[in-house]
């Protein structure tokens, strides 16, 4: 089975039964090994959604890691825009930390199962590569993922570190966002609302709102097509050229500014065009059509495969890091399309980008505990209540009525 591998999620989920979008399944009723929690787990992405029941079954890795390990899966049973026309995976494999684990925090992640058995170091690796080739071209574009390590020979030059400010996503501080190499010149705290993350899941590159409207007015502004429709920004529309045309040249190289491990320092990472602006349909024998690889969010600044096609991107979770060096595979036409450089100073930003007011989901759960405890209470106290003699018994209204729906909190999506 083809896996997708996905930093911004943290359960492992194969497809169940037959779908007509994928071309195989597991069927754990051919498995010796397989063992049925009997649990339902439904997980939502910021696009498809799916519901499965946990199990159990044994695994072996096919390179580096010699032995059996017991691995929690989830077998899909029900799907909605999870499995697409054309897609070549069949599931998918969440990196995340246990906190974004479905239906709780207490089902052990892939990757915690493997350090724990196979007492690898607790770090992973993974390099993306497919710069400049068409989004919808057959098959994968290679690329590695290394469990355990870094592998020297999927990088160039120096391996750059930012902490993880939080260990559900891979949460990291951005400090600021620079267009043709011109600062935006917004708040910090804006890259960073509610949330920047380290997402392999997410194909583009996703701004917050405001951000995603400097980010377009500065490209517009620098690039050197000065009518260009509002539809390509927002993926509506295409935009197309001659295919003896490469557009790259118009547009401008776009820089994120990360905070090293010495807080007082930041690097930058830079993806050329040949990244965003991407190419996806050829129409007749003359016209490559190509399609805008940012968009708006609004909940999360999102370095997805957009980015990370530029960098072999290391997740140290042992030292609470996130490394980025210059991939070889990203490269278009012999040139590289992405850059790493530093050290800069600090000095004009904030000393924090990141707010603390921002509403986590361990922290919604720890909310959701302490409601329904108070519920208990508030339930309990009503039964000594009833239990009293009539005497003692308070007249309750329509207006008394308890109502736990406050309690409950909804799982924010990806």
């Amino acid at each position: 089975l083809n896996i997708l591998v996905d930093t911004g999620s943290s359960n492992f989920a194969v497809a169940g039964v037959p779908d007509p979008d994928v071309t195989s399944y597991f069927n754990p009723e051919l498995s010796s090994t397989y063992r049925s929690e009997g649990i339902e787990v439904t997980v939502k992405y910021s696009q498809g959604s799916w519901t499965g029941v946990l199990g159990t079954d044994v695994i072996t890795m096919p390179k580096g890691l010699y032995g059996s390990y017991t691995i929690n899966i989830a077998t899909i049973l029900e799907s909605e825009n999870f499995f697409l026309p054309g897609v070549k995976w069949h599931g998918i494999l969440g990196l995340a930390y246990d906190a974004l684990a479905k239906p709780s925090s207490s089902v052990e992640t892939f990757f915690d199962s493997l350090v724990r058995q196979a007492k690898i170091p607790n770090i992973f690796s993974l390099q993306m590569c497919g710069a400049g080739l068409p989004v919808s071209g057959s098959g994968t574009n290679g690329g590695s993922l290394v469990l355990g390590g870094v592998e020297p020979s999927l990088y160039r030059g120096d391996i750059w570190y930012t902490p993880i400010k939080e260990e559900w996503y891979y949460q990291v501080e951005i400090l600021k966002l620079e267009v043709g190499g011109q600062n935006l010149d917004l708040d910090c705290r804006e890259y960073n609302a509610d949330k920047a993350i380290v997402d392999s899941g997410t194909t583009l590159l996703r701004l917050p709102e405001k951000v995603f409207s400097a980010v377009v007015q500065a490209i517009a502004r620098t690039s050197l097509i000065q009518e260009f429709s509002s539809g390509f920004w927002t993926g509506s529309q295409l935009a197309c050229w001659d295919r003896t045309e490469k557009p790259w040249s118009l547009f401008p190289k776009l820089s994120i500014y990360l905070r090293d491990e010495n807080s007082s320092r930041s690097f930058r990472i830079s993806i050329l065009p040949q990244l965003y602006i991407q190419p996806i349909l050829v129409i007749g024998d003359n016209m490559q059509c190509y399609r805008f690889g940012i968009s708006s969010s609004t909940n999360a600044l999102v370095i997805g495969a957009t980015v990370m096609e530029g960098f072999y991107v290391i997740f140290d979770r042992a030292q609470r890091r996130v490394g980025f060096a210059v991939s070889p595979c990203a490269e278009v036409d012999g040139s590289p399309v992405s850059e790493i450089e530093g050290p800069f100073s600090t000095a004009d930003v904030a000393s924090n980008c990141v707010s603390s007011l921002s509403f986590h989901e361990p922290v919604l759960w720890i909310a959701s505990y302490a409601l329904m405890s108070l519920c208990g209470i508030i339930l309990l106290v009503l039964i000594v209540l009833l239990l009293i003699p009539p005497r003692c018994q308070h007249r309750y209204t329509d207006n008394d009525v308890v109502n736990d729906e406050s309690s409950l909190v909804r799982h924010r999506w990806k």
